[in-house]
This record gives structure tokens, sequence and C-alpha cells, in this order.
């Protein structure tokens, strides 16, 4: 197989200025929903992309917690690699591929962290394995086996049983926009692609060439 010739044509939709939304936040709720309506694989799955203090991009997939007109939210481990870049460097860049739709969404801006109380409410809320692995996983930092983890587990799970608090060192990221992207596949590589930017207190819609 040479992978140069892998192709596909897109042609499931379009994306037009008259049919699309003014404000992107609307039109990524209605995209966001068609994919939850669609049943693709995993579309709160996003990649977050960061740099660091020596200018080396790097990139991961999280999960999306919540969206509003304030930004878009996951939650992490402070002390990862991604914390400790946002921690130098607060911008980042988000994305979405909703492959089955042809679909993708970019997102940019500044990022912040969630308010303590928003951090412990969505805590309190995961599974209590869940709750235990983010004491129990030194996250991005180097570990001699998989059995410093199922010891770390143990230890606190024994130290907390069912009523682990939220760890100092995790919670809540919220990336403020300043930039949308919203890219819908099309036939002949002429894909449609709506940006839009904020400028002087408001949204502007742009269309870039594919």
């Amino acid at each position: 197989m040479n992978i140069a010739d892998l192709r596909k044509s897109y042609e499931k939709a379009e994306l037009s200025e008259q049919a699309s939304h003014a404000q992107p936040l609307k039109q990524f709720e209605q995209w966001f929903h068609e994919a939850l309506k669609s049943e693709v694989p995993e579309p709160n799955a996003m990649t977050v992309a960061t740099v660091s203090s020596d200018l080396r991009p790097s990139t991961r997939v999280v999960l999306i917690k919540d969206f509003d007109e304030r930004g878009i939210v996951w939650y992490t481990n402070y002390a990862s690699r991604k914390g400790q870049e946002l921690g130098g460097n607060p911008y980042a860049a988000l994305q979405f591929h909703w492959v089955e739709l042809e679909r993708v969404v970019r997102i940019e801006g500044r990022v912040e962290k969630v308010s303590d109380a928003e951090s412990d409410a969505y805590f309190q809320s995961r599974p209590l394995d869940s709750r235990i692995g983010a004491w129990a996983s030194p996250q991005s930092q180097v570990i001699d086996s998989r059995t410093v983890l199922v010891t770390n587990a143990a230890k606190y799970g024994a130290q907390f049983m069912l009523q682990p608090p939220r760890p100092p060192h995790w919670g809540g990221y919220r990336l403020v926009p300043d930039r949308w992207e919203f890219w819908q596949g099309r036939k002949s590589r002429l894909h449609d692609r709506l940006r839009y930017r904020f400028d002087a207190g408001e949204w502007i819609r742009e269309r870039l060439a594919p």
C-alpha cells in the first residue's frame, strides 16, 4: 500500500455564510449536538496544543467537560506537561475532528484556571476510581513501572476510602476563545472554512481559502 495514494472525497455537507450562525459559540453548539446525535466515536474528545518556554509545541487528547459564553473547559493535573507549559505561556489551541461528519473545529485563545468551586464540583461528580487515580498518577513524570500506579492507587484508596478530596494539583482549565475556525470537507479539496475572530468587541466572520 502506498500511503501517498490514500484519498477520500468529502461530500457529506457544506458550510455557507448564510446557513452558519453569526456567533461562533452557537455554531459550535450546533455542530457539537449534531456530533452527539450522529453517535460519532468520542465526540467530546479534543486535541490541546501548548507551547513550552523553549518554543517546542506539544499536543495531547483530552475530553471537553463544559462550554458556554466564558469558554471551553477541561480538567487535568496542573503539574503535568501541559500544566507546566500553560503556566509559562497561557495560550493554547484546541481541535475537534469529527471524521464521520467530515468536520473540524479549531479554537484558539488564552487559558485560565476555573474556580476552586467549579473544580470541586466536577471532581465530586467523577467515579471513585477516577478520583483515586487523580491522586495516584504523578502525570507526565517518569515512573519505574505500572506497579507505581497500582501501589499508589491502593495507598490512596485505603487512606481516603469513599471520600477522596480533590488534590491541590488537580483542577480545570478554561480556554477563552479569540479565534474559531469551522472546517467542512468538500469535493475536489475545495473545502469550506469559516473563521471567526474577535475584534473591537465583536466577532468577525471570514471565509478562508482551503
